[in-house]
C-alpha cells in the first residue's frame, strides 16, 4: 500500500492568484499556445520530491507490506490452515464421542456384566468338565502354582478367623449394652465377688442368664403375673364384643352381614324388595345343595 502524503495547509494569497492562472492556461485553446510545452509548478515539484523522499525513508515492514506477496507462498500457507482445521475438527470429534461414550455407560453395570461373565464361563467350565467324567476342582487346580494355591488357602483362613472374630466381638457389645439397659432400667444390679468379677443379678438373686446357662427351664411364674394376664385377656374380649355390639346397633340375633349402620340400612332396603325372588337360593346355599 503506498504510503500517504503529507496535506499542506492552507496556501496564501498569492498561491490562488498562481493556481488560477494555470487553469486558465490549461483551458485555453491549444493553437493559441506556441509550443506543447508547459510550465511545472515550483510548489507541485517540491511536494513530489517530498513524497518521494518520504517513501525512501519508510521502514522495512512498511515496504514489505506495500509488495505484492508471492501467490505459490499463500496458496500453501492457505493448504497448511486447511490441513490443520480439518485435524483439529477430526480430533475435536474424537473426543467429544469419547467423552459421551463414557459419560453414558454406567461403571455399575460394567462390573455387574463382567461378573456374570465370568460365573458362566464358570459354569460351561464346569459343566464341559463334568461331561467328559473329569475332576473338576482338579482340572482347575492344574492352573495354579503351589504358591498361588498356599496363598489363596491362607487368605480365606484369614478371612474365616476374622468372621468369628466379628461375630464374636459383636455378641459381647450386643451383651454389654443388654445388660447396662437392664441395669438402669433396675431390672438387674451389678455384684463385685470376692475374686473382683462383677456379675449380674437379678432381682430374686439368680445370675443374668448367659449363652452357657439353663436357669430358663426351671422359671415359673407367680401367682401375680398370671392373674395379671388372665386380666388382660378378660379386657380384651370386652372391648371385642363391645365393638361388635356397636355395629350391630344392639342387634345380636342371626349373622353380622354389614359393617356400618349405612351398609344395614342398604342391606335391609335390599331384602325388602328382593328377598322373596332369593330366599330359595340362600337356603340351598346355607345347606350346602347349591349348584
Amino acid at each position: 500500500m503506498a504510503p500517504s502524503l503529507k496535506r499542506k495547509g492552507s496556501p496564501s494569497l498569492e498561491d490562488d492568484a498562481e493556481s488560477s492562472k494555470r487553469r486558465f492556461a490549461a483551458t485555453e485553446d491549444p493553437e493559441t499556445n506556441g509550443d506543447d510545452t508547459c510550465e511545472v509548478d515550483p510548489s507541485s515539484a517540491a511536494v513530489a520530491e517530498d513524497g518521494a523522499t518520504t517513501t525512501a525513508n519508510l521502514p522495512p515492514a512498511f515496504t514489505l507490506a506495500a509488495s505484492t506477496a508471492d501467490p505459490t507462498d499463500r496458496a500453501s500457507r492457505f493448504a497448511a490452515l486447511r490441513a490443520r482445521n480439518q485435524t483439529s475438527r477430526k480430533e475435536n470429534l474424537k473426543d467429544t464421542k469419547a467423552e459421551a461414550k463414557r459419560v453414558s455407560t454406567d461403571p455399575s453395570q460394567l462390573t455387574a456384566l463382567s461378573r456374570k461373565k465370568n460365573i458362566a464361563e464358570h459354569k460351561l467350565l464346569q459343566a464341559s468338565t463334568e461331561a467328559a467324567g473329569e475332576d473338576f476342582e482338579r482340572k482347575r487346580a492344574w492352573d495354579w502354582t503351589v504358591e498361588e494355591a498356599e496363598a489363596w488357602d491362607a487368605r480365606l483362613e484369614k478371612k474365616e478367623a476374622a468372621r468369628q472374630g466379628v461375630a464374636k466381638a459383636e455378641y459381647e457389645r450386643s451383651k454389654r449394652v443388654a445388660v447396662d439397659r437392664a441395669v438402669q432400667s433396675g431390672g438387674l444390679e451389678i455384684v463385685e465377688t470376692e475374686t473382683g468379677e462383677l456379675i449380674a443379678v437379678d432381682k430374686d438373686g439368680a445370675f443374668y442368664s448367659t449363652a452357657d446357662s439353663t436357669n430358663f427351664v426351671d422359671n415359673k411364674p407367680d401367682g401375680a403375673a398370671v392373674d395379671r394376664l388372665v386380666e388382660d385377656i378378660r379386657k380384651a374380649e370386652e372391648v371385642r364384643l363391645k365393638k361388635r355390639r356397636d355395629r350391630g346397633q344392639g342387634d345380636d340375633s342371626g349373622d353380622v352381614t354389614f359393617i356400618n349402620e349405612k351398609n344395614k340400612q342398604f342391606n335391609q332396603k335390599l331384602a325388602r324388595f328382593y328377598n322373596k325372588y332369593t330366599a330359595d337360593i340362600r337356603e340351598s346355599f346355607e345347606r350346602g345343595t347349591a349348584i
